[in-house]
């Protein structure tokens, strides 16, 4: 529990340490935290926006579903194209544990949580690996875009790369 202490430390959160203590939270679990999660917790506003873009890959802030793909490059580009509209290509890729309400209603609740936590990373570090953004985590399931936020010539090739290697993880 001392790596999230810390890690919330040089976060300047460290006044929630405890928070995430008692709700047994973990670092490995910060990407997965949602702001009702975090709302929950009792963070007010300004800690739980800070905590959800410190946690997300690379510090980008992460995208709402009242937030449009052009308003989160203007967050990432410091609102360089602020007003103007781009259109570019896009693969969007979602994937989820196939059967995971039946894993769940057969499985202990704490080795179901674990489960879906070693699912998600092992996810996320495949997404990562490829190029990806992880947009959004949804229940079981993990919504991601290959050409965001940096388009590249071979998003689509490297989203069905990525797939595969996801199954095979």
């Amino acid at each position: 529990m001392s790596d999230i202490r810390e890690w919330l430390e040089s976060h300047g959160l460290a006044k929630y340490a405890e928070v995430f203590a008692a709700n047994e939270v973990e670092l490995g679990d910060l990407p997965f935290l949602s702001e009702a999660d975090l709302e929950k917790l009792g963070l007010p506003l300004g800690p739980r926006k800070r905590l959800l873009a410190a946690a997300r890959p690379g510090g980008a802030p992460p995208i709402s579903s009242a937030e449009s793909l052009d308003d989160a490059a203007d967050a990432t580009s410091g609102g360089a194209s602020q007003g103007s509209a781009e259109r570019r290509q896009l693969t969007v890729m979602f994937c989820d544990l196939v059967g995971s309400v039946a894993l769940g209603e057969r499985m202990e609740v704490e080795d179901y949580r674990d489960l879906l936590t070693r699912f998600r990373s092992a996810v996320v570090e495949v997404v990562k690996r490829f190029d990806g953004f992880v947009a959004r985590h949804q229940g079981d399931g993990l919504l991601v875009y290959f050409g965001y936020p940096h388009a590249k010539e071979d998003d689509a090739e490297r989203a069905v790369r990525a797939g595969l290697e996801m199954v095979r993880a």
